[in-house]
């Protein structure tokens, strides 16, 4: 999930892209660069990290004031995140910022190879520029050029290019990943930017470009290549364009799962294995035990992934809650696997049991959506969960990303232990390219979770309930509830109803049951009679009817039970949200909690 910029017109250039980039850096801090044209000049400026340490750099070059430049910050996909890998991306006379992937580069890039090409990247985006040069070195014709590179390019991106050829324009391209393109306020002033927010102030009047639209862009004006494109008014206020029209952040977040889900596995799902460039093919190498360690909603996530490595890699795993790892005086060894799970990688007592780890020699991996933290620092190996910035304070799109990123692990352990077959792995691999669709939001199961949310206002409480993998999703279920709405509310393994809680049972009380298709559907559809003969009222989400419910949301029905599962939780994520909002608490801050606790 990269940001790009653009920009053409008489303000300091340089400024103006690193105001957006700095707009656009919950999109992306493993490098930031930007390119500058003027005449036969192009300055390019590049940094690993944020976009704090570009400014930095940028000191250093040439304070003249250019009229054409364009800029990215990175999340790494292909390629590890240094400065080569850093964008903008070199041609002999061209550059090229690109958000998205490009799946058949590799291709491409032989093609380019044997006609004398010379890469100097890991990334699938410098095959963009060469292929560009390559049509135009031939063609002798910019426009064309351009045109047939896009027309070649396979995938979901977005693409600014500039040239020598042409000094005084921007070509662009959208396809699959977000592109703005704007009027500045100024004559002869245009923009680009990955989202609203870097235009506010800049540009009152809009194109939020469709799939397949692209052109030229010059202080003389717009070309597009074709007539599918509207101008928009630009809202003006940031916070409202950081909401993308939501009125919550975590709604919002809750919406940009599926596209984060797809950012967490670019670069590491491959069309039949796992790869993961972070961690060394022999780490399990004397390994006989996983230890999971986490706090909050990365221990559901945990919790939920330890189901996947002892049924996909075959490897004994443990999970702790990392607040009473602390003080238990746990016997650890160097046969164990350590495996940290944390959002912010600051979270104080993940840190110390991490520390506690390290000290006892253990191998240890931290899976992190915030690079650059304590805890991607002091791990043997660090793997991030691409999840971007996530504001709201109510996980959501973190626990997706890292039970993605934990399912992937397990596979690429399994392979590595020999304890997978080529068509089990296959199969695996197919349901991971289809769980960003799985996370999509449904427009019409929202609605009616909106009008359902009336009924689940009073009461004594909530019990959530699933069996296997669906119970650690009950209980993240439950304390969303929980966190944003002050509801009490508990997640618990569905078949241990009976052995007291249910003694709480009366129609006052509300079941919410996670009744997949594909895994154990007649053992729970057991356990929700026993609660509907007590009179609790039933809520029930699954692909199947069930005549006991007193509400039904019906999901999608899947081959796989982890589509459902990814399923299941925007609908438990969108039931607490609009209680919450029913409700009128503060949803992104609610009372009490914190984003990164660092406190004991």
């Amino acid at each position: 999930m990269c940001g790009i910029v653009g920009y053409i017109g008489n303000k300091k250039t340089q400024d103006v892209l690193l105001n957006g980039l700095k707009d656009l850096e919950y999109r992306g801090y493993d490098s930031a660069g930007i390119a500058l044209l003027e005449q036969d000049n192009i300055e390019v400026c590049k940094a690993v990290g944020k976009v704090d340490n570009l400014r930095n750099e940028l000191k250093k070059i040439n304070n003249k004031n250019y009229k054409i430049g364009i800029g990215h910050t990175r999340w790494a996909t292909h390629g590890k995140p240094t400065y080569e890998n850093a964008h903008p991306h070199l041609g002999e006379y061209s550059y090229v910022v690109h958000n998205g992937i490009i799946e058949n580069y590799k291709q491409i890039k032989e093609e380019l190879l044997k006609d004398g090409h010379i890469f100097i990247s890991q990334t699938d985006t410098e095959v963009i520029v060469h292929l560009f040069e390559n049509y135009n070195n031939k063609l002798n014709n910019i426009k064309e050029a351009f045109k047939k590179t896009i027309k070649k390019l396979k995938g979901a991106y977005s693409i600014l290019l500039i040239t020598k050829e042409h000094k005084n324009k921007i070509f662009f391209f959208k396809s699959g990943s977000p592109l703005i393109v704007a009027k500045g306020k100024e004559k002869g002033e245009v923009l680009f930017s990955s989202t609203d927010s870097p235009l506010i102030g800049l540009s009152n009047d809009v194109v939020y470009l469709e799939d397949e639209v692209g052109g030229i862009a010059s202080s003389k004006g717009i070309e597009f290549f074709n007539d599918n494109y509207k101008w928009s008014t630009l809202p003006t206020s940031k916070e409202s364009a950081q909401k993308d029209g939501f009125d919550f952040f975590m709604e919002k977040e809750i919406y940009e799962q599926s596209d984060v889900s797809n950012d967490c596995m670019i670069g590491r799902l491959q069309d039949d294995e796992i790869l993961f460039d972070e961690i060394d093919s022999n780490i399990l190498e004397d390994i006989n035990e996983i230890k999971l360690c986490a706090c909050g909603t990365s221990y559901h996530a945990a919790l939920a992934s330890s189901y996947l490595f002892e049924r996909l890699s075959k490897i004994r795993t443990s999970v702790e809650i990392a607040s009473e790892f602390r003080y238990k005086k746990p016997l650890l060894s160097k046969q164990t696997l350590f495996i940290v799970v944390s959002q912010s990688g600051e979270t104080a007592d993940s840190l110390e049991a991490l520390k506690m780890a390290k000290k006892e020699g253990l191998k240890t991996l931290v899976i992190c959506n915030a690079n650059n933290s304590s805890m991607t620092r002091l791990a043997n190996i660090s793997i991030l969960a691409r999840a971007g910035i996530e504001k709201g304070v109510a996980s959501t799109k973190a626990f997706s990303t890292q039970t993605i990123v934990l399912w992937m692990i397990s596979l690429y352990f399994a392979k590595i232990k020999n304890n997978i077959s080529k068509e089990k792995l296959a199969e695996e691999i197919q349901t991971l390219r289809q769980v960003p669709k799985a996370l999509i939001v449904n427009n019409t199961i929202h609605e009616k979770i909106k009008r359902l949310s009336k009924r689940y206002l009073h009461g004594h409480g909530f019990f959530f309930i699933g069996r296997d993998i669906f119970f650690p999703l009950a209980l993240e279920g439950a304390l969303k509830l929980k966190e944003i709405s002050y509801l009490h509310a508990e997640g618990y393994p569905a078949g241990e109803m009976k052995h007291g809680p249910i003694a709480l049972v009366d129609s006052e009380l509300f079941t919410i049951a996670l009744m997949p298709q594909n895994l154990l559907y007649d053992k729970i559809k057991s356990n929700v009679e026993e609660l509907s003969a007590r009179d609790s009222t039933i809520c029930t989400i699954s692909p199947l009817n069930f005549d006991l419910s007193d509400d039904f949301i019906k999901t999608q029905k899947a081959k796989h039970y982890m589509l459902e599962f990814f399923e299941m939780l925007v609908v438990l994520q969108l039931l607490s949200l609009e209680i919450a909002i029913r409700l009128k608490n503060d949803v992104d801050m609610p009372r009490n909690l914190a984003k990164s606790v660092t406190v004991e």
